[in-house]
């Protein structure tokens, strides 16, 4: 349970950080609403998690989605270069979510 409730917190993140573009600076209303109640989930999930979680593995999950999922978005919605290198790194940070989450066994 602790690893979902740790994937929902990456996916807020995602959230959040994918909302700092949209809210301009924090002068769009409900942006910034949607952004901060993202952020304050992502940080209420993460801390619910790492209760059963190593930290420095819950953290390097928890930010690892954060960054996949802010690139991925940034891809498809921003026009943002998808370069071999680019996608190479993901990849790794990905193998690397699911090394640590391996490890635990």
């Amino acid at each position: 349970m602790a690893w979902f409730i740790l994937v929902l917190a990456g996916l807020c993140e995602v959230v959040w950080a994918v909302g700092l573009k949209y809210t301009d600076g924090f002068t769009r209303l409900y942006p910034s609403i949607i952004t901060i109640i993202a952020m304050l989930f992502s940080i209420i999930l993460l801390a619910y998690a790492v209760r059963s979680l190593p930290m420095g593995t819950a953290y390097a999950v928890w930010t690892g989605i954060g960054v996949v999922g802010t690139v991925i978005y940034g891809i498809f919605f921003f026009g943002e270069p998808a370069t071999f290198i680019r996608l190479f790194c993901i990849t790794t940070i990905i193998l690397s979510i699911v090394g640590l989450k391996l490890s635990m066994h």
